[in-house]
């Protein structure tokens, strides 16, 4: 009977936030994701012995980890946390009002009321820390340093006597408490490093490595490999071309690793699965037998496009090519090649944390299942590999995703016919496997190079390492031993990937000056290791003005037509308005097809318009949730959810409900061509604003909406993608005062 394998490969990976310099960790994104995430991961495998995975472990990350692990490690967010309230000056208070609520809202500051409170108190001063620093008394900064630390806690350190006596405290915190919280984090990391290398040693998981600072190997051997994967793409002026910097690198990720773990890594994940023939020889002669990439490098190396239907399904034939091991086979080069499953790994990144666990598992069983199936049916063998990152899609599930990952893994441990592998174990076991000759170079982001090279921004940072890169290679020979290693040491930080992650038009974070900042330096400390003064330009960021989330409030009441055929500017003119920032994440390959919401209010309706921003395949669901409430009341919260059926773009069904019970949609308006819009009924949310003046005990002040996108039974996406958008219950002469 035919075998059905699934390799799951978590993907570890943070910049590197130190100054070899100054010896500073820049950003403290290491430690809280070694306390929230890399331990658990393996920790929960306990409970599936049968269940075996691949975990990559950038050797970056793990040097930094080790650094935290001696106490050695230091970085201005910790130290900030650490300071009694009272000493803190108002830089320090700032700072913590500024970094200190950085973390999920709903998932992470949500869970805990007071950091929720806290939170909530600082975006009412506009998020702007010199303005809310006078409303956070000392009890309320020590009750955000335990908080903004305590809510990064893996869930099995959460569960350990002397971290859940402080989760059920809850606030007022005292200064032994702070002192704990701070002090008890160089001990769980230390945990972190070890379960993977006991894990390891039994067998329940493989660890493979990628080169040591995370550098796209194709663009570090050639960015000229930018061209190729991309015809007409811009490129630096200046080429950079140094195989022996990738060759290095990788090698020193092998050394790291087998230093550690005392035995060798068979595999590689090549930094965003990027490849190329030279990447794969450079491995080969290393002595690396496998590398993983994602199928859309696979699609363009056969010259086959991989196009999956409405329920996400391949053809048969490419179903075959993909759910197999390849081999590449040119000249003395071998390598063992897995190729992702895009759309699977992306359901686990991006869709299935807005499901309950139960359901996201069932789903993502059956997604297996069917997508090998034609393999399967064959009588083959077949392989399905999930690879994605291991750590920031946690932050957008509940509990990071334990409950999750604890009902996926059940049923891969109970199924039969399903054996839950590591790469190593799904290559030794595998029969039929697919010969390459050739490969085209891609990474596993559209099968190119793009996001880290061609814009102007990341065009210019190449260039800039370019002319860092040549003159390390003629004044370090004049130069100490010492000089060069840490020279050199600056210089490979610098080719790292994550720093033209950021550069560009495709992503931003709230980090992006000190991501610039910090790539700048590393490039800076080059010439001043090596006695020299940094070229002036270094002075200046590479980054250009971002994009932020727009939101503007309601001005004055608004009576618009709802036929959804076209926009008219003036029928919306005064309406609350928000875009979202479609780069602010660090993950990629969300699908976006929502682009912006408009809405407001008049004497008795509330009106919605959703722009698209991408056009509509298939049929779909457009769900609109409303809630109003009184503040400061007992009152229960209304809530309403208005659902829009789809068949292609004609609308089918139209469903309003009260929880389960479905309303008359009397006086109710929706309308879809262009932009999908609607109108309610005010009294239905018993939110008609009050007149001029007037004041109504219990009466709804506040209303807000958030509308989502489903495509079979799944979110695809949402705006505001997290929380909520909110409208004033006003009289229109007040909301022209208060806007």
């Amino acid at each position: 009977m035919p075998v059905l394998r699934v390799v799951v490969l978590w993907h570890q990976h943070q910049p590197y936030y130190k100054d070899l310099v100054t010896g500073e960790y820049r950003l403290p994104w290491v430690r809280m994701h070694a306390l929230k995430d890399y331990y658990g991961m393996v920790k929960l495998l306990d409970e599936f012995p049968s269940v075996h995975q691949t975990f990559n472990l950038v050797p970056s990350l793990i040097s930094q980890i080790q650094d935290y692990e001696s106490g050695e490690a230091r970085d201005p967010f910790l130290e900030v946390a650490s300071r009694p309230a009272k000493e803190l000056s108002s830089s320090d208070r700032r700072f913590a009002l500024q970094y200190l609520f950085q973390a999920n809202p709903i998932h992470l500051i949500g869970r805990y009321p007071r950091y929720a409170e806290l939170w909530e108190r600082y975006r009412s001063s506009g998020s702007d820390p010199t303005q809310a620093e006078k409303f956070f008394q000392p009890q309320d900064f020590t009750d955000l340093q335990v908080l903004s630390q305590l809510a990064w806690f893996d869930e099995f350190f959460l569960q350990e006597p002397d971290v859940a006596v402080l989760v059920s405290k809850g606030r007022n915190f005292s200064l032994e408490d702070q002192k704990f919280v701070v002090e008890h984090q160089r001990e769980l990391i230390q945990r972190v490093l070890p379960i993977h290398a006991e894990a390891a040693w039994q067998g329940r998981i493989e660890i493979s490595t990628s080169a040591f600072y995370h550098p796209i190997l194709p663009l570090l051997c050639d960015t000229n490999q930018g061209a190729v994967s991309t015809p007409g793409l811009p490129l630096p002026q200046n080429r950079f071309r140094h195989p022996e910097d990738a060759r290095e690198q990788l090698r020193r990720g092998l050394d790291l690793h087998e230093k550690m773990l005392r035995k060798r890594p068979r595999g590689v994940w090549p930094s965003e699965g990027s490849v190329s023939e030279e990447v794969l020889a450079i491995g080969s002669e290393l002595g690396v037998q496998w590398m993983a990439t994602d199928e859309g490098v696979l699609a363009r190396t056969l010259g086959t496009p991989f196009t999956r239907d409405g329920h996400g399904r391949l053809p048969d034939a490419a179903a075959s090519k993909l759910y197999t091991i390849h081999r590449y086979e040119n000249g003395p080069a071998r390598m063992n090649l897995i190729f992702r499953d895009h759309a699977i790994s992306d359901l686990i990144g991006f869709v299935y944390s807005g499901m309950p666990p139960q359901e996201a598992a069932e789903h993502l069983m059956r997604n297996i299942r069917e997508s090998a199936e034609p393999v399967l049916r064959s009588g083959s063998d077949a392989v399905v590999p999930i690879i994605l990152d291991g750590e920031n899609a946690w932050e957008y599930y509940p509990e990071s995703g334990r409950e999750f990952l604890r009902r996926f893994y059940d049923a891969l441990q109970n199924s039969p016919g399903v054996e839950a592998v590591t790469v190593s174990e799904a290559i030794e076991r595998h029969k039929n496997v697919n010969i390459l000759n050739s490969l085209v170079p891609g990474s596993w982001i559209h099968a190119n190079f793009n996001v880290w090279i061609g814009a102007p921004e990341d065009n210019r940072s190449w260039d800039y390492l370019y002319h860092a890169r040549n003159f390390y290679a003629q004044a370090s020979q004049s130069c100490s031993e010492a000089q060069r290693k840490t020279a050199l040491e600056e210089l490979f930080i610098a080719e790292g990937s994550d720093w033209n992650w950021w550069y560009g038009p495709e992503h931003h974070s709230a980090n992006d000056r000190e991501f610039d900042e910090l790539y700048r330096k590393h490039l800076s400390n080059v010439y001043q290791v090596l006695g020299a003064t940094p070229p002036d330009y270094l002075a200046q960021p590479i980054m250009q003005g971002v994009v932020q989330p727009v939101f503007q409030p309601q001005s004055h009441y608004i009576h618009p037509r709802i036929d959804g055929q076209m926009i008219r500017y003036f029928d919306w003119m005064g309406a609350a308005h928000y875009t979202a920032d479609r780069r602010s994440s660090s993950m990629h390959g969300k699908l976006f097809l929502l682009d912006s919401i408009y809405a407001g209010i008049d004497e008795t309706n509330v009106y919605g318009r959703i722009d698209l921003a991408a056009d509509l395949a298939g049929d779909s669901e457009f769900v609109v949730n409303l809630e109003s409430w009184a503040e400061g009341s007992n009152r229960a919260r209304r809530g309403l959810r208005l659902s829009v059926i789809l068949e292609g773009v004609t609308i089918s069904r139209i469903e309003l409900r009260d929880g389960l019970d479905a309303l008359d949609l009397k006086n109710v308006s929706v309308a879809f061509g262009q932009t999908l819009e609607f109108k309610l009924p005010l009294d239905l949310l018993y939110a008609v604003p009050p007149k001029a003046g007037s004041s109504l005990d219990n009466a709804a002040s506040k209303l807000r909406l958030r509308c989502s996108i489903w495509q079979n039974g799944l979110p695809l996406d949402a705006l505001p993608v997290e929380g909520w958008m909110e409208l004033q219950l006003l009289a229109e002469e007040e909301m022209q005062l208060v806007n």
